[in-house]
């Protein structure tokens, strides 16, 4: 993601375009060359103030609505309030402790990450999203196998996340219980304690060097495994879309429309999630920065989640391009972080 150059802003550009975009964030109004006077603490008259608006709407950092006298910042202005005007605080104990409370370990992944994205959402008053790792990063503890009726089989998989997953397999024939709990014996003493890809790859590649009587009893195993251990897990959570439903600066209807579509379809904001991925620390995407067209009249924040020194998904925070970024992104840094630490070091192996 490009900066936007501010290296031509003198010092009282500078603190007119904080003052300007602050007041904006909160009040949601133009803000003209009187309402700086007063507020940005600048020795200097409304009429230099308006020469020094005119030249930050002529690089592109502010822009004039035909109804008022006053600007508004556009989507460069924003990204240089955020990339070097912004002054962020850390998060508060109480909501620091509110996050580790709710996002305890010991809980599901899928628990934690439903929790994640409904936290933030209630914290920043806007969507909360995160995505959930492939289940194939994931380690099994333990898997069994039920019969059902005909050629289907009920596979329990215990992982090492705590989470419990039950799956029905469609087989080519059936089989008795005895064949299953062989099986499902021979899967937990030598594949139990790897990710799910791994232990996949290790039958297959198993299968092919075997002995010829082991053969019958891992193809066996292969059919069932190739099922039961493949990745049936939702991409990613949002929480709190409806917070959106009367936001000010998100009153077009048919570009809310196209956001909520995007909420449910779910592809374009996992695709900006996922370049993200190798990125450390907080990431900011304003307006058409994204690169998606539903997203282009928000913001999104986003910071990287994960255990055991590997990165697993994304958690962020999408809002208006109006919104009190000081607030949102220590919120994120925290619940990652937070997050993070509940998920603990060994939970992918």
């Amino acid at each position: 993601m490009s900066r936007t150059p501010d290296a031509n802003l003198d010092p009282r550009a500078r603190l007119l375009l904080r003052t300007l975009i602050s007041r904006y964030i909160r009040d949601g109004e133009p803000v003209g060359s009187q309402t700086l006077a007063r507020h940005a603490g600048l020795d200097v008259s409304a009429a230099t103030i308006r020469n020094i608006l005119a030249e930050l709407e002529d690089v592109g950092l502010l822009s004039a609505p035909h109804t008022s006298a006053g600007r508004v910042p556009t989507a460069q202005g924003y990204r240089v309030f955020v990339d070097s005007l912004l002054q962020i605080q850390p998060l508060a104990d109480i909501e620091l402790n509110r996050l580790r409370t709710e996002l305890s370990a010991g809980a599901g992944t899928q628990s934690l990450l439903g929790s994640a994205s409904e936290l933030v959402s209630a914290m920043t008053h806007f969507v909360g999203v995160v995505s959930v790792p492939k289940r194939e990063q994931f380690a099994f503890k333990h898997v069994d196998f039920v019969p059902l009726d005909g050629q289907r089989v009920l596979a329990i998989l215990v992982f090492a996340d705590n989470d419990v997953q039950n799956r029905i397999l469609q087989t080519r024939r059936g089989y008795d219980p005895g064949e299953l709990e062989r099986i499902a014996n021979y899967l937990n003493a030598h594949y139990a304690g790897r990710p799910l890809a791994e232990a996949r790859a290790l039958l297959l590649a198993e299968l092919r060097s075997a002995r010829q009587e082991m053969e019958t009893l891992m193809t066996q195993a292969l059919e069932l495994a190739d099922q039961a251990l493949a990745s049936d897990a939702e991409d990613m959570l949002v929480a709190g879309q409806t917070r959106l439903i009367g936001v000010q600066d998100l009153s077009n209807l048919e570009r809310l429309r196209e956001l909520f579509e995007a909420f449910a379809s779910k592809r374009e904001i996992l695709q900006v999630l996922e370049r993200t991925l190798r990125a450390p620390g907080v990431r900011i995407f304003i307006g058409e920065e994204t690169g998606m067209a539903p997203l282009d009249s928000v913001s999104l924040v986003t910071a990287p989640y994960g255990a055991g020194g590997r990165t697993l998904g994304v958690l962020g925070v999408i809002g208006p391009t109006r919104m009190a970024y000081e607030r949102v992104i220590p919120v994120v840094q925290a619940a990652a972080s937070v997050l993070s630490e509940a998920l603990g070091p060994d939970e992918t192996r």
